[in-house]
């Protein structure tokens, strides 16, 4: 049964930083100065010392501990734009536009993790998601034998009895029509990202077909996914594909005819494009009343993690924890 204080205890064997571009953000200081109190993930808030000192005090918190770090004064700067040049020197990278583009909070915070300063990186709050990302394709890059960066959404909702009942769901976030090996890689990302969450993934690709009940292209590419994902990594339990109800009910899955041990108990759930991804994890977190945590990048050679503009303090907090305690298992 998964507890966010499993992930704490990883941290205080290991502890980590993160680092913050949106260091004005009453959000994330509220989520700082929490995280301050528990010594086991630094916070690093990127802004002008004096501007974030005194968000911080017109919004009631403590962070005295965080390091603090402007762009414009970070005495790493000429270091940091030679490295940037030099990773960006296909397109024709010069020091003086460098300068200018490292002014940029969420470049500034994603070089620091590239030039293993700091930990991690989590944003979002206050910039669309695109503003995260970008950085991060161009100076991080996927991780060797990964073609592409996907995402998940974790979507957790406490059962009566306690524990929590979790749900992945793929991709939500960044590849808008991902092909059958597109969805091979994000499946088996997003599997191997259930197990940091103690869940055992079982995963649907889904469409509105149940094994050859309907007929389309989506059909077409989400079975074809399905059985690639069988031969390639068979040591994870998948089906497809299947409609929603024959992954998540057994009796519905047995009416449909679908014969697998693991239709009707499904977690993680491979969609066919964007759109409906997107939407799903929205259903879920309004209708559903699901917390709902990412996107989690998959993919990313580095651990940095997106919000979404409505988090509250809390997700900030619990995200943290996350993308930092992904850092930790990365380095055992």
């Amino acid at each position: 049964m998964f507890e966010f204080h499993t992930l704490i205890n990883v941290l205080r064997e290991d502890p980590k930083s993160i680092v913050f571009p949106e260091g004005l953000d009453p959000r994330v200081i509220e989520a700082s100065s929490r995280l301050l109190g528990g010594n086991f993930l630094r916070p690093i808030l990127v802004g002008a010392e004096s501007e974030v000192q005194k968000a911080a005090q017109e919004a009631g918190y403590n962070i005295e501990g965080a390091k603090i770090i402007d762009p414009s004064t970070y005495e790493k700067k000429d270091e940091m734009i030679e490295r940037f040049c030099e990773i960006r020197a296909d397109k024709g990278m010069t020091k003086d536009k460098a300068e200018k583009i490292l002014l940029d909070p969420n470049y500034f915070g994603t070089m620091l993790v590239k030039m293993e300063e700091y930990d991690t990186l989590l944003s979002g709050t206050m910039r669309p998601l695109i503003e995260i990302i970008k950085p991060a394709l161009e100076i991080i890059k996927p991780k060797p034998g990964n073609k592409l960066v996907s995402s998940c959404m974790v979507l957790m909702r406490p059962y009566a009895t306690g524990g929590s009942e979790i749900l992945l769901l793929a991709d939500c976030a960044l590849n808008i029509d991902p092909t059958v090996e597109e969805l091979v890689e994000i499946a088996y990302e997003t599997a191997n990202c259930a197990k940091l969450f103690e869940v055992d993934p079982k995963v649907a690709f889904l469409g509105y077909s149940t094994k050859g009940s309907a007929k389309g292209p989506d059909v077409d590419k989400m079975r074809r996914a399905a059985e690639r994902m069988k031969e390639i990594h068979p040591e994870i339990s998948c089906e497809g594909e299947v409609q929603f109800d024959a992954a998540v009910s057994p009796k519905i899955a047995k009416r449909k005819g679908v014969e697998s041990e693991v239709a009707g108990h499904m977690n993680t759930f491979i969609f066919p494009n964007l759109t409906a991804a997107n939407i799903s994890y929205k259903m879920s977190k309004y209708l559903g009343h699901f917390d709902v945590f990412g996107p989690i990048f998959l993919g990313l050679d580095a651990p940095i993690n997106a919000l979404t503009r409505e988090c509250t303090p809390a997700m900030i907090y619990s995200m943290a924890i996350l993308t930092a305690a992904t850092a930790a298992k990365r380095k055992k």
